[in-house]
C-alpha cells in the first residue's frame, strides 16, 4: 500500500472502514493526536470537518504535509489556511453534491413553516389552546437564493417546482440561467432584495462572503422579508440581524447555521419570534455519513488510479467551481 492515510474524527469514525484499509494505511487521529501523526501523511481525510485544529497541526516542512485533503463537507473554510492554500502540491477537495437534496428539501421546510407558522401550531397544542388562523402561500413568493453553487442550484430547482419565483445572487452574473433564471451580480443585488419575500443564503464562508449580509444589506431587504441561512453563520452580521428582527424590519428567520456554535445560551435569538433555531442539521439524513464515505472511498481509488479527483476546491476562491448548467 502505497498511501498513509490519517483520518481526523471526533465523534464517529467513517462507515466500511475495512474498504479504507485495504487501499492504504489508515491511522485515525483525534484533534489532539493530530500533530503526532499528520506529518509525512500521503492523504488526510477530514472526517470531523469543522476541526479548526489542521492549522495548528500542519507540518512546517512542505515535504511532509499531505499531498490530498479530502473535507467530509461542502464547506472548507476551516482548511484556507496559507500553508495549505500556498502549497500548490496540496490537492483539496471536498463532499459537494452528498448534501444538495437533502438541504434544499430543509430549505422547503423551513420556507413552509414561516409561512404557516407551525412553530405557533405546536405551541398551541401544546398549551392545547384551539386557535385557527391563516397562514400565507408560497406559490408565487419570490425568492432570491445567494450562492448559485450545486447546493443552491438543488434548493433554486424545488423551490421552483412548488411555484416559487426563483433568482440566484453570485457570479458570474447572467440573465438565463436554467435553475434561477437571472443571477444578479453586485450592480442588481440591492434591487433583488428588495423584491424578494425570502433570502436564502447557501454560499461558502470565504474572505469575500463572511460579513456579507450586515446591516445595510439587511435594510435593503424587502420590508417583512424573511432570511433563511443553510450556508455558514458567519455570513451573516448576528447583531444586525437581532436588530432588524427587533425592529419589525424582517418578519422573520430560519437559522441553521451560527457565527459561534453551539448557539451560545444567552443568544436573543433562540426566543425571538419568527426565528427558527436549528442545530447545523440541514444536511444531515439517513445514511448520511454513508454517502460522504462512498464519495471519499471513489476519489481514493481514483487517486491509486491516477484519474481525476472529484470535486476539487480552488484554493484562490475556496470552492468548487462550476460552469453553468447546461439547459434541459
Amino acid at each position: 500500500m502505497a498511501d498513509r492515510l490519517v483520518v481526523l474524527y471526533r465523534d464517529h469514525l467513517p462507515p466500511d472502514r475495512a474498504r479504507i484499509e485495504s487501499l492504504a494505511e489508515t491511522v485515525y487521529a483525534t484533534e489532539e493526536e493530530l500533530p503526532l501523526f499528520l506529518p509525512g501523511a500521503d492523504t488526510l481525510l477530514a472526517w470531523w470537518p469543522l476541526s479548526s485544529a489542521v492549522a495548528s497541526a500542519w507540518p512546517d516542512d512542505p515535504a511532509k504535509a499531505p499531498r490530498w485533503v479530502h473535507v467530509a463537507a461542502a464547506g472548507v473554510d476551516p482548511f484556507l489556511f496559507p500553508a495549505l492554500t500556498g502549497n500548490p502540491e496540496v490537492v483539496l477537495t471536498n463532499s459537494r453534491g452528498v448534501y444538495d437534496r437533502p438541504i434544499a428539501e430543509y430549505v422547503l421546510g423551513l420556507i413552509l413553516s414561516l409561512a404557516k407558522d407551525f412553530p405557533g401550531t405546536w405551541e398551541h397544542q401544546r398549551r392545547r389552546e384551539w386557535r385557527p388562523s391563516d397562514s400565507e402561500r408560497i406559490g408565487d413568493r419570490t425568492v432570491l437564493v445567494w450562492g448559485t453553487g450545486s447546493i443552491g442550484r438543488a434548493v433554486a430547482r424545488l423551490l421552483r417546482a412548488v411555484g416559487m419565483r426563483v433568482g440566484g445572487a453570485g457570479r458570474p452574473p447572467r440573465a438565463a440561467d436554467p435553475d434561477f433564471g437571472v443571477v444578479h451580480g453586485p450592480a442588481t443585488l440591492r434591487a433583488a432584495l428588495g423584491e424578494a419575500d425570502y433570502v436564502v443564503l447557501a454560499a461558502p464562508l470565504t474572505p469575500a462572503t463572511r460579513g456579507m449580509v450586515d446591516a445595510p444589506v439587511l435594510a435593503a431587504m424587502k420590508r417583512g422579508a424573511r432570511l433563511v441561512n443553510v450556508g455558514r453563520g458567519p455570513l451573516v452580521d448576528e447583531q444586525a440581524l437581532v436588530d432588524a428582527l427587533a425592529q419589525g424590519r424582517l418578519a422573520g428567520a430560519a437559522l441553521d447555521v451560527f457565527a459561534h456554535e453551539p448557539l451560545p445560551v444567552e443568544s436573543p435569538l433562540w426566543e425571538m419570534p419568527g426565528v427558527i433555531v436549528s442545530p447545523h442539521t440541514a444536511g444531515e439524513v439517513t445514511d448520511w455519513r454513508g454517502d460522504l464515505g462512498e464519495l471519499f472511498l471513489d476519489n481514493l481509488i481514483r487517486r491509486g488510479e491516477g484519474r481525476p479527483l472529484r470535486n476539487v476546491v480552488d484554493k484562490a476562491l475556496g470552492y468548487v467551481v462550476d460552469e453553468p448548467a447546461p439547459p434541459r
